[in-house]
Protein backbone atom coordinates (compact mmCIF):
# COMPACT_ATOMS: atom_id res chain seq x y z
CA UNK A 1 0.00 0.00 0.00
CA UNK A 2 1.84 3.22 -0.58
CA UNK A 3 1.71 6.48 1.30
CA UNK A 4 -1.22 8.19 -0.41
CA UNK A 5 -3.85 5.08 0.01
CA UNK A 6 -2.11 4.82 3.45
CA UNK A 7 -3.45 8.04 4.55
CA UNK A 8 -6.89 7.44 3.28
CA UNK A 9 -7.35 4.42 5.11
CA UNK A 10 -6.43 6.00 8.22
CA UNK A 11 -8.17 8.88 7.69
CA UNK A 12 -11.39 9.90 10.74
CA UNK A 13 -14.86 8.29 9.52
CA UNK A 14 -16.80 11.38 8.64
CA UNK A 15 -20.39 11.42 9.95
CA UNK A 16 -22.55 8.99 8.14
CA UNK A 17 -26.47 9.33 6.46
CA UNK A 18 -28.92 8.47 9.83
CA UNK A 19 -29.68 5.12 9.23
CA UNK A 20 -33.33 6.00 9.71
CA UNK A 21 -33.90 8.53 6.90
CA UNK A 22 -34.13 6.35 3.77
CA UNK A 23 -30.56 7.11 1.98
CA UNK A 24 -30.96 9.03 -2.19
CA UNK A 25 -28.93 7.69 -4.50
CA UNK A 26 -25.44 8.47 -5.25
CA UNK A 27 -24.15 8.58 -9.01
CA UNK A 28 -20.43 9.75 -8.96
CA UNK A 29 -19.54 11.34 -12.70
CA UNK A 30 -15.62 11.54 -13.67
CA UNK A 31 -14.35 13.12 -16.71
CA UNK A 32 -11.50 11.54 -18.05
CA UNK A 33 -8.76 12.74 -20.23
CA UNK A 34 -5.30 11.10 -20.49
CA UNK A 35 -5.19 11.13 -16.10
CA UNK A 36 -2.16 8.86 -16.19
CA UNK A 37 -1.74 6.28 -13.24
CA UNK A 38 -3.39 8.23 -10.55
CA UNK A 39 -6.63 7.18 -12.59
CA UNK A 40 -6.52 3.24 -11.08
CA UNK A 41 -6.43 4.11 -7.85
CA UNK A 42 -9.37 7.48 -8.06
CA UNK A 43 -11.61 4.65 -9.82
CA UNK A 44 -10.51 1.86 -6.79
CA UNK A 45 -11.76 4.56 -4.14
CA UNK A 46 -14.85 5.20 -5.77
CA UNK A 47 -15.84 1.42 -5.95
CA UNK A 48 -14.88 1.15 -2.85
CA UNK A 49 -16.96 3.57 -1.13
CA UNK A 50 -20.36 1.96 0.38
CA UNK A 51 -22.54 5.07 -0.44
CA UNK A 52 -21.80 5.20 -4.49
CA UNK A 53 -24.45 3.57 -6.38
CA UNK A 54 -23.24 4.26 -9.73
CA UNK A 55 -20.21 5.55 -11.49
CA UNK A 56 -20.05 7.37 -14.96
CA UNK A 57 -17.34 7.55 -16.52
CA UNK A 58 -17.07 10.02 -19.30
CA UNK A 59 -13.71 9.51 -21.48
CA UNK A 60 -13.46 11.80 -23.27
CA UNK A 61 -9.73 11.10 -24.23
CA UNK A 62 -7.56 8.25 -22.81
CA UNK A 63 -4.69 5.99 -24.25
CA UNK A 64 -5.36 2.24 -25.58
CA UNK A 65 -4.55 0.61 -22.47
CA UNK A 66 -6.54 3.14 -20.32
CA UNK A 67 -9.58 3.05 -22.85
CA UNK A 68 -8.90 -1.26 -22.02
CA UNK A 69 -9.12 -1.05 -18.58
CA UNK A 70 -11.81 1.62 -18.16
CA UNK A 71 -13.83 -0.84 -21.05
CA UNK A 72 -13.16 -3.98 -18.60
CA UNK A 73 -14.01 -2.19 -15.71
CA UNK A 74 -17.59 -1.36 -17.14
CA UNK A 75 -18.27 -4.71 -18.25
CA UNK A 76 -17.08 -6.63 -14.24
CA UNK A 77 -18.66 -4.18 -12.40
CA UNK A 78 -22.40 -3.15 -12.85
CA UNK A 79 -22.47 -0.04 -11.17
CA UNK A 80 -19.74 1.44 -14.10
CA UNK A 81 -21.44 3.07 -16.58
CA UNK A 82 -18.50 3.99 -19.30
CA UNK A 83 -19.32 6.79 -22.07
CA UNK A 84 -17.08 7.12 -25.05
CA UNK A 85 -16.74 7.90 -28.26
CA UNK A 86 -17.44 11.50 -28.40
CA UNK A 87 -14.41 12.69 -28.38
CA UNK A 88 -12.63 15.68 -26.33
CA UNK A 89 -15.23 17.73 -25.49
CA UNK A 90 -13.93 19.65 -22.85
CA UNK A 91 -14.76 18.98 -18.84
CA UNK A 92 -18.00 21.21 -18.96
CA UNK A 93 -19.33 19.48 -21.82
CA UNK A 94 -18.31 16.28 -20.49
CA UNK A 95 -19.82 16.60 -17.28
CA UNK A 96 -23.31 17.36 -18.27
CA UNK A 97 -23.33 14.18 -20.64
CA UNK A 98 -22.19 12.22 -17.65
CA UNK A 99 -25.18 13.80 -15.67
CA UNK A 100 -27.34 13.29 -17.82
CA UNK A 101 -27.13 9.66 -18.31
CA UNK A 102 -26.66 8.88 -14.47
CA UNK A 103 -29.45 7.77 -12.52
CA UNK A 104 -28.53 9.08 -9.01
CA UNK A 105 -30.44 11.38 -6.93
CA UNK A 106 -27.36 12.88 -5.91
CA UNK A 107 -24.58 13.92 -8.15
CA UNK A 108 -20.87 13.80 -6.96
CA UNK A 109 -18.35 15.44 -9.29
CA UNK A 110 -15.11 13.97 -9.11
CA UNK A 111 -11.60 14.28 -10.47
CA UNK A 112 -9.89 11.09 -11.78
CA UNK A 113 -6.63 12.29 -9.80
CA UNK A 114 -8.50 12.65 -6.58
CA UNK A 115 -8.71 9.93 -3.85
CA UNK A 116 -11.88 9.89 -1.57
CA UNK A 117 -10.99 9.24 1.86
CA UNK A 118 -13.71 6.97 3.92
CA UNK A 119 -16.95 8.90 4.47
CA UNK A 120 -16.31 11.55 2.50
CA UNK A 121 -19.53 10.62 0.18
CA UNK A 122 -21.50 10.44 3.43
CA UNK A 123 -20.34 13.74 4.94
CA UNK A 124 -21.55 15.07 1.47
CA UNK A 125 -24.98 13.82 0.97
CA UNK A 126 -25.67 14.53 4.32
CA UNK A 127 -25.24 17.93 4.28
CA UNK A 128 -27.47 18.31 1.69
CA UNK A 129 -30.63 17.22 3.63
CA UNK A 130 -33.29 19.81 4.81
CA UNK A 131 -31.23 22.22 2.92
CA UNK A 132 -32.97 24.82 0.11
CA UNK A 133 -32.67 24.29 -2.83
CA UNK A 134 -30.48 25.07 -5.33
CA UNK A 135 -27.49 23.93 -2.92
CA UNK A 136 -23.85 22.80 -3.38
CA UNK A 137 -21.31 21.17 -1.14
CA UNK A 138 -17.77 20.68 -1.59
CA UNK A 139 -15.16 18.98 0.20
CA UNK A 140 -11.88 19.52 1.74
CA UNK A 141 -8.84 19.13 -0.62
CA UNK A 142 -6.15 17.76 0.28
CA UNK A 143 -2.35 17.63 -0.87
CA UNK A 144 -0.74 14.48 -0.47
CA UNK A 145 1.14 15.25 2.79
CA UNK A 146 -2.07 15.59 3.84
CA UNK A 147 -1.94 19.38 4.30
CA UNK A 148 -5.07 21.67 2.56
CA UNK A 149 -4.89 22.33 -1.14
CA UNK A 150 -5.28 25.67 -2.32
CA UNK A 151 -8.61 26.10 -4.52
CA UNK A 152 -11.06 24.11 -2.02
CA UNK A 153 -12.53 27.26 -0.35
CA UNK A 154 -12.61 30.57 -1.86
CA UNK A 155 -13.89 33.80 -1.62
CA UNK A 156 -16.00 35.62 -4.66
CA UNK A 157 -13.78 36.19 -7.75
CA UNK A 158 -13.76 39.04 -9.22
CA UNK A 159 -11.35 41.05 -11.60
CA UNK A 160 -10.36 43.09 -8.48
CA UNK A 161 -10.31 40.05 -6.10
CA UNK A 162 -8.17 38.20 -8.23
CA UNK A 163 -5.74 41.13 -8.89
CA UNK A 164 -5.14 41.75 -5.16
CA UNK A 165 -4.77 38.42 -3.96
CA UNK A 166 -2.86 36.30 -7.10
CA UNK A 167 -0.12 39.72 -7.22
CA UNK A 168 -0.50 39.20 -2.63
CA UNK A 169 -1.72 42.72 -2.37
CA UNK A 170 -4.45 41.54 -0.05
CA UNK A 171 -2.28 40.14 2.51
CA UNK A 172 0.06 42.87 3.29
CA UNK A 173 -2.56 45.11 5.01
CA UNK A 174 -5.33 44.08 7.02
CA UNK A 175 -7.93 46.50 5.38
CA UNK A 176 -7.59 44.73 2.03
CA UNK A 177 -7.96 41.05 3.23
CA UNK A 178 -11.39 41.04 2.44
CA UNK A 179 -9.88 40.78 -1.00
CA UNK A 180 -8.36 37.78 -0.44
CA UNK A 181 -9.45 34.75 -2.50
CA UNK A 182 -7.76 31.46 -1.35
CA UNK A 183 -9.05 30.56 2.59
CA UNK A 184 -7.01 27.68 2.95
CA UNK A 185 -5.23 29.66 5.68
CA UNK A 186 -7.87 30.34 8.17
CA UNK A 187 -9.10 28.40 10.92
CA UNK A 188 -11.17 25.03 10.07
CA UNK A 189 -14.49 24.73 10.77
CA UNK A 190 -15.70 21.89 12.66
CA UNK A 191 -18.80 21.94 10.62
CA UNK A 192 -20.25 22.68 7.28
CA UNK A 193 -20.07 26.68 6.45
CA UNK A 194 -20.95 28.37 3.56
CA UNK A 195 -18.18 29.81 0.80
CA UNK A 196 -19.03 31.65 -2.62
CA UNK A 197 -16.58 28.86 -4.30
CA UNK A 198 -15.22 25.96 -3.67
CA UNK A 199 -13.19 23.32 -6.06
CA UNK A 200 -14.62 21.25 -8.87
CA UNK A 201 -12.49 18.73 -7.78
CA UNK A 202 -15.13 17.16 -6.19
CA UNK A 203 -19.03 18.70 -5.11
CA UNK A 204 -22.20 17.22 -4.77
CA UNK A 205 -25.66 18.73 -5.81
CA UNK A 206 -29.11 17.66 -6.00
CA UNK A 207 -29.94 16.04 -9.44
CA UNK A 208 -33.03 18.66 -9.20
CA UNK A 209 -30.69 21.93 -7.71
CA UNK A 210 -28.26 20.53 -10.65
CA UNK A 211 -30.83 20.62 -13.24
CA UNK A 212 -32.41 23.62 -12.14
CA UNK A 213 -29.43 25.37 -12.45
CA UNK A 214 -28.70 24.41 -15.67
CA UNK A 215 -26.00 22.19 -15.01
CA UNK A 216 -22.41 23.34 -16.03
CA UNK A 217 -22.09 26.05 -18.52
CA UNK A 218 -20.30 24.81 -22.12
CA UNK A 219 -18.50 27.95 -23.11
CA UNK A 220 -15.93 26.70 -20.50
CA UNK A 221 -13.89 24.15 -22.22
CA UNK A 222 -11.51 23.55 -19.15
CA UNK A 223 -11.68 25.04 -15.71
CA UNK A 224 -13.34 28.09 -14.05
CA UNK A 225 -16.12 26.25 -14.93
CA UNK A 226 -16.67 25.27 -11.28
CA UNK A 227 -16.54 29.17 -10.30
CA UNK A 228 -19.43 29.81 -12.58
CA UNK A 229 -21.58 27.29 -11.37
CA UNK A 230 -20.82 28.79 -7.64
CA UNK A 231 -21.58 31.88 -8.43
CA UNK A 232 -24.79 30.84 -10.88
CA UNK A 233 -25.85 28.76 -7.74
CA UNK A 234 -26.06 31.62 -5.03
CA UNK A 235 -27.36 34.48 -8.07
CA UNK A 236 -30.06 31.87 -7.91
CA UNK A 237 -30.43 32.83 -4.38
CA UNK A 238 -28.98 29.27 -2.93
CA UNK A 239 -25.92 28.24 -0.93
CA UNK A 240 -22.41 27.10 -1.47
CA UNK A 241 -20.65 25.25 1.58
CA UNK A 242 -17.37 23.71 2.34
CA UNK A 243 -17.24 20.82 4.49
CA UNK A 244 -14.36 19.98 6.56
CA UNK A 245 -14.83 16.87 7.44
CA UNK A 246 -15.50 15.60 3.46
CA UNK A 247 -11.85 14.92 3.21
CA UNK A 248 -10.23 13.69 -0.29
CA UNK A 249 -6.65 13.51 -1.53
CA UNK A 250 -6.12 15.56 -5.08
CA UNK A 251 -2.87 15.07 -6.45
CA UNK A 252 -3.11 16.90 -9.39
CA UNK A 253 -0.76 17.31 -12.51
CA UNK A 254 -1.53 14.25 -13.34
CA UNK A 255 -2.56 14.54 -16.69
CA UNK A 256 -0.21 14.50 -19.85
CA UNK A 257 -1.82 17.78 -21.26
CA UNK A 258 1.01 20.13 -21.34
CA UNK A 259 0.86 23.08 -18.69
CA UNK A 260 0.86 25.44 -20.94
CA UNK A 261 -2.13 24.40 -22.72
CA UNK A 262 -3.75 24.05 -19.25
CA UNK A 263 -3.03 27.51 -18.17
CA UNK A 264 -4.20 28.81 -21.30
CA UNK A 265 -7.69 27.15 -20.79
CA UNK A 266 -7.62 28.79 -17.29
CA UNK A 267 -7.16 32.06 -18.77
CA UNK A 268 -9.68 32.16 -21.65
CA UNK A 269 -12.18 30.72 -18.77
CA UNK A 270 -11.53 33.51 -16.34
CA UNK A 271 -11.50 36.26 -19.05
CA UNK A 272 -15.36 34.88 -20.00
CA UNK A 273 -16.35 34.09 -16.76
CA UNK A 274 -14.99 38.17 -15.63
CA UNK A 275 -17.46 39.40 -18.88
CA UNK A 276 -20.33 36.98 -18.34
CA UNK A 277 -20.85 38.38 -15.08
CA UNK A 278 -20.37 42.29 -15.50
CA UNK A 279 -23.29 44.55 -15.56
CA UNK A 280 -23.89 47.56 -17.19
CA UNK A 281 -21.42 48.51 -20.60
CA UNK A 282 -18.56 49.91 -18.77
CA UNK A 283 -18.23 46.86 -16.29
CA UNK A 284 -18.46 44.92 -19.79
CA UNK A 285 -15.87 46.80 -21.69
CA UNK A 286 -13.68 46.72 -18.74
CA UNK A 287 -13.87 43.16 -18.70
CA UNK A 288 -12.98 43.07 -22.76
CA UNK A 289 -10.18 45.37 -21.67
CA UNK A 290 -8.98 43.30 -18.98
CA UNK A 291 -9.29 39.59 -20.97
CA UNK A 292 -6.00 39.95 -22.66
CA UNK A 293 -4.17 40.78 -19.40
CA UNK A 294 -5.67 37.73 -17.58
CA UNK A 295 -4.89 35.42 -20.66
CA UNK A 296 -1.21 36.47 -20.51
CA UNK A 297 -1.23 36.27 -16.77
CA UNK A 298 -1.86 32.36 -16.90
CA UNK A 299 0.20 31.50 -20.00
CA UNK A 300 3.43 33.56 -18.05
CA UNK A 301 2.87 30.94 -14.87
CA UNK A 302 3.94 27.99 -15.98
CA UNK A 303 6.98 29.69 -17.78
CA UNK A 304 7.48 31.09 -14.13
CA UNK A 305 7.01 28.02 -12.19
CA UNK A 306 9.99 26.52 -14.44
CA UNK A 307 12.17 29.30 -13.52
CA UNK A 308 11.71 29.74 -10.03
CA UNK A 309 11.08 26.11 -9.46
CA UNK A 310 7.91 26.91 -7.92
CA UNK A 311 4.20 25.98 -8.66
Amino acid sequence: MNGIAAQIVAADPAPSLDAAQPRRSVSVVMVVYMTGEALEQSLACVLDDPHVDELVVVDNGSTPDEAQRLATLARVDRRVRLLTGHGNVGFARGANLGAAKAQGELLVFLNPDAFLREGCIAALAAELEGRAAPCLVGGRILNADGTEQRGGRRGDITPLSALMSMSGLARLFPSWGRYEVHWEDDALPDHAVEAPTISGACFCMRREDFDQIGGFDEGYFLHVEDVDLCWRVRQAGGEVLFHPKAELTHIGGTSQTSPLKVEFHKGVGLARYFRKRAVGPAALAAAWALSPLVLIAAVARPLIWRVTGRS
